[in-house]
């Protein structure tokens, strides 16, 4: 079980953003993230591994500190081996937050999995540390995580790729630059596969702050689409052959903007 999914009270946000999201000009998602986690004060570990961008880390390092906050550090770790870095895992232990950027959830996935980091990161949040991740490092948050897929609508047997995830935790499948990218197909078929999950699209510019309680509070200037599976009553896939149109009766869905929230636990959503 992700430990997370204890339903603790002292649990961290859970904050998935679906990348682009705005760091110059109106930083609002970057500017609630730091408030939650103790505002100038707060200490943020940023993990890049995604990312095969030298720069990554020690540029949302530098934005970190422009917004205001005193201590930010790159936690570059590019092999296994460096999940074993005590130098990283103590500044993690002592982490109001944790960020993952952007890139390859696989680099992430290959790099952290099963490592003292993952495990920490998990131990840390159920125990009240913040985890934001954007694009990819969103895609690796839940257990379930989409690891690649293809474009378009209708859902298909072979649209997504699937592997484990973080596991922060198991109740979500999130998949972002949503609307952008035309991922609704993809984030179906995996729900298809895990109808037991709902599934959290993510507009660029746009995150869900997951709280403790699973409330979730839409941030940014895009959209999130939420996806319910729990009144399924009828799935094709177990008959659907490659490439074949999956068809999927009583899935719920729901359109979110800033202010607008949902509850997975109530399965009800409000437009603020």
């Amino acid at each position: 079980m992700s430990p997370s999914n204890n339903n603790h009270a002292d649990r961290g946000y859970i904050i998935p953003i679906g990348g682009a999201e705005e760091k110059f000009h109106n930083p609002e998602i970057l500017d609630r993230f730091i408030d939650i986690c103790g505002g100038k004060e707060a200490r943020i570990g940023i993990i890049p591994t995604a990312s095969e961008l030298e720069d990554t880390g020690r540029n949302y390092e530098k934005l970190f500190r422009q917004i205001g906050v005193k201590h930010a550090m790159v936690l570059p770790f590019e092999s296994r081996e460096d999940c074993n870095n005590e130098e990283y895992l103590d500044y993690i232990e002592k982490s109001d937050g944790v960020f993952l950027t952007g890139g390859n959830q696989l680099r992430l996935s290959t790099t952290l999995g099963g490592t003292a980091t993952a495990q920490l990161i998990r131990r840390r949040n159920a125990a009240g540390m913040h985890v934001a991740g954007t694009s990819a490092g969103a895609a690796f948050v839940p257990e379930h995580m989409i690891a690649g897929g293809l474009e378009g609508s209708t859902p298909s047997p072979d649209m997504v790729t699937m592997a484990p995830g973080l596991g922060l935790t198991n109740k979500f499948i999130i998949d972002q630059h949503f609307r952008e990218r035309d991922r609704f197909g993809r984030l179906l078929t995996a729900l298809a596969y895990n109808p037991f999950a709902v599934g959290i699209g993510l507009d660029e510019d746009t995150a869900a702050f997951i709280s403790a309680d699973d409330d979730i509070e839409v941030v940014g200037s895009g959209g999130i689409t939420i996806i319910d599976p729990s009144e399924l009553s009828y799935s094709s896939m177990h008959k659907a052959r490659r490439g074949e149109p999956v068809s999927l009766i009583g899935v719920r869905l729901h359109i979110l903007v800033a202010g607008g929230r949902y509850n997975t636990s109530s399965r009800e959503a409000a437009p603020e």
